[in-house]
């Protein structure tokens, strides 16, 4: 069982390593070469893809997504709102009560006699844990179905221009490699582009808290920028994708 656990295990790095290396590729291929041959390897022109291209090439590299943070089971909540600190403290306390006040007297130990026996401390303690450990889950679990809640009702769009739409709005899903692309000030990229025209310089940061400065592109990435990076700058820009990727969500600040 652990064999074919290991040999799955191994398939699929070797199958994640072949892909990001063919990403690789293309990523440096479309950094690097002329805007005629990256279109062309694309299979896109400057006027965008055709409805027959748009779903050849969603087949093919599949769509840009955001990925979300895997929702926690029942247990792993409970677990979380239990496994504390606080709760530690309340059962070390329940456990000495429990010794002292039970166990002892029940056994006549150490001159403790049968009548010292009460239960009514530890009572008091496992009550406190059952509450504090309650009130903490069902609070969290408020906050997370309140906060998908706000999620569901974001979405996500980006002017693309295609043949038949040119500069239409379209969500992140329905956004494909070989889409030419139409960013602006503070617009979040998609994913990872090759810039085709610009109208002044170009500074691109990574989303980071206001604490950390965002840095202005260098000049080897003025002709390419990775996606879920943010865009700064009065003119508007555009660019074709080379590749889509999923991306993690944008922390919020």
């Amino acid at each position: 069982m652990n064999k074919k656990i290991t040999r799955e295990a191994l398939h699929q790095m070797a199958e994640k390593a072949v892909i990001r290396d063919e990403q690789n590729s293309r990523i440096t291929f479309a950094a690097t070469n002329p805007i005629g041959a990256v279109l062309e390897r694309l299979n896109t022109t400057l006027t965008g893809l055709d409805e027959e291209s748009v779903m050849t090439s969603r087949s093919a590299n599949g769509s840009s997504h955001v990925t979300k943070e895997k929702k926690k089971s029942l247990a792993q909540r409970l677990a979380g709102a239990f496994v504390n600190s606080f709760t530690a403290i309340l059962f070390c306390l329940a456990v000495v009560s429990t010794i002292t006040d039970m166990i002892l007297p029940y056994y006549s130990l150490f001159g403790c006699e049968p009548e010292d026996f009460d239960c009514l401390t530890v009572v008091i303690i496992l009550t406190m844990v059952l509450i504090s450990g309650s009130l903490r889950f069902v609070q969290e679990s408020r906050s997370g179905n309140a906060a998908e809640k706000l999620l569901a009702m974001i979405t996500t769009t980006y002017t693309v221009t295609r043949k038949e739409t040119p500069k239409s709005e379209l969500p992140l899903d329905e956004v494909v490699v070989g889409d030419i692309v139409h960013l602006s000030a503070g617009d979040m990229i998609p994913a990872d582009v090759r810039i085709l025209e610009a109208k002044d310089p170009i500074t691109c940061s990574s989303p980071a808290p206001p604490s950390e400065p965002s840095t202005p592109a260098s000049s080897s990435r003025t002709r390419f920028t990775t996606g879920h990076t943010l865009t700064s700058s009065g003119q508007k820009r555009r660019g074709a994708i080379p590749r889509t990727t999923p991306m993690p969500p944008c922390p919020a600040w």
